[in-house]
């Protein structure tokens, strides 16, 4: 069966219900009573699987929860208030004072900052790596950190790296390794890769009608053998790998910090955002085509003075690891880079079909400078490191007709 199709039938087969109300129920309590003091104690000891309090989870994130971890193939996951409170409440579980986090290939400027600058002032040190500098990633790796982070696709520098290869060394090293999927749902299998934990903004294209803040976190399976949390390394964890086993690493995360630092979900977010997974196939099947076709005829009508930037182009230094491990594509965002910050400026102003938002993966085609917007307080080092120049415009391909968008930016440009 193709992939899309598998995934149009297993997503919106998940969603909805047979019998009663059909869409998802919106279960907006904050608090919930429990029968007796018996079965509160069931519940404040994980014996029982009802509603402890809604800062833990309630009815219709966990509903959100099941759809996800069936469509990565996890055991379980743990709906966020954002995809920054997802990330966050995996790295402040896992990490603790002394630890140090390895981030490979390119990063949206939200990451870097919760990276580089807040973890550290809790004493996490951080190492940045190129996708390609292998021989960088494993000194680093025998060194012993804690964790790799990685994006799918680097954001907004659009380098892809080998997942396969990087999962493989954290599986040798006994490391922990997150993915952030966020633009390649479906299409990327993170787990497949090896990773452990999958990362989304499920505000981008799970979502995709830019109507609902959300975060999602899916786990692989904790196993018994060699098994890397079970190492030395994390022996902190060990407790909880002892008591719950295979899904671990979600009690990890709700007891070390979606508890105390309260990054859950709101029920009606969630319930929007899974009205967004019942078209997520259709959706990342065609905007995954128009960026391609979009890509490939907008280049050939630039200017001298303007670049497209994108993995199908044959000028991206990744071009045949495009083709050989993102068939399906790599998500909705190319670049173009202009000559300048007056020319970028120029040019978005003139668009009449693309919205300016800091958003990406929505329905709808989106654009934005990004050195005086997300990146704005970063030095000039720090952007170069993450491909960010005076002239750089992020561009989120939506469902419209590709070509009409090429006119557009074409009437734009000249």
């Amino acid at each position: 069966m193709n992939k899309f199709e598998e995934f149009n039938t297993l997503l919106v087969q998940q969603v909805g219900a047979k019998t009663g109300s059909i869409a998802p129920s919106i279960v907006a309590s904050a608090a919930f009573g429990y029968q007796d003091a018996q079965e509160a104690e069931a519940i404040f000891a994980g014996e029982a699987a009802l509603p402890l309090y809604a800062r833990m989870g309630n009815p219709t994130n966990a509903k959100l929860e099941a759809v996800a971890a069936a469509m990565e193939g996890g055991v379980g996951a743990i709906a966020t208030a954002s995809g920054m409170g997802a990330l966050a409440m995996v790295m402040t579980a896992f990490l603790k004072q002394g630890d140090e986090v390895l981030c490979i290939g390119g990063f949206f400027g939200g990451t870097y900052a919760l990276v580089n600058e807040t973890m550290k002032r809790f004493g996490v040190k951080s190492h940045f790596c190129d996708a390609d500098d292998f021989g960088k990633i494993e000194e680093i790796l025998a060194e012993g950190v804690q964790m790799v982070l990685c994006e799918s696709v680097g954001n907004p520098n659009l380098k892809l790296p080998n997942l396969g290869r990087i999962g493989i060394l954290c599986r040798e090293y006994q490391t922990l390794f997150v993915v952030d999927n966020t633009l390649t749902p479906l299409i990327v299998r993170p787990f497949e890769a090896e990773a452990d934990i999958v990362i989304y903004s499920s505000t981008k294209i799970i979502s995709g009608h830019s109507a609902a803040l959300g975060g999602l976190a899916i786990f692989r399976g904790v196993g018994e053998g060699d098994e890397k949390l079970r190492g030395q390394k994390y022996q902190p964890l060990h407790p909880f790998i002892d008591k719950l086993q295979e899904k671990a690493m979600i009690g990890i995360c709700k007891k070390r910090a979606l508890r105390d630092l309260g990054m859950t979900a709101n029920a009606f977010g969630s319930f929007l955002t899974l009205l967004g997974f019942e078209t997520l196939a259709l959706r990342v099947e065609r905007i995954n085509r128009s960026v391609e076709l979009f890509a490939g005829e907008l280049s050939a009508l630039l200017p001298d003075g303007y670049t497209l930037r994108h993995p199908s182009l044959a000028t991206h230094e990744h071009h045949s690891r495009y083709q050989e491990l993102y068939p399906d594509g790599c998500g909705s965002i190319l670049t173009l880079e202009a000559p300048d910050k007056e020319s970028a400026f120029g040019l978005l102003d003139r668009l009449k079909l693309v919205t300016q938002t800091a958003n990406v993966g929505d329905n709808r085609t989106l654009a934005l400078h990004m050195s005086s917007t997300i990146y704005r307080d970063f030095d000039a080092k720090t952007r170069e490191l993450l491909g960010v120049s005076d002239g750089l415009i992020r561009i989120s391909i939506g469902l419209e007709d590709p070509r009409v968008l090429v006119q557009d930016f074409v009437q734009a440009v000249l």
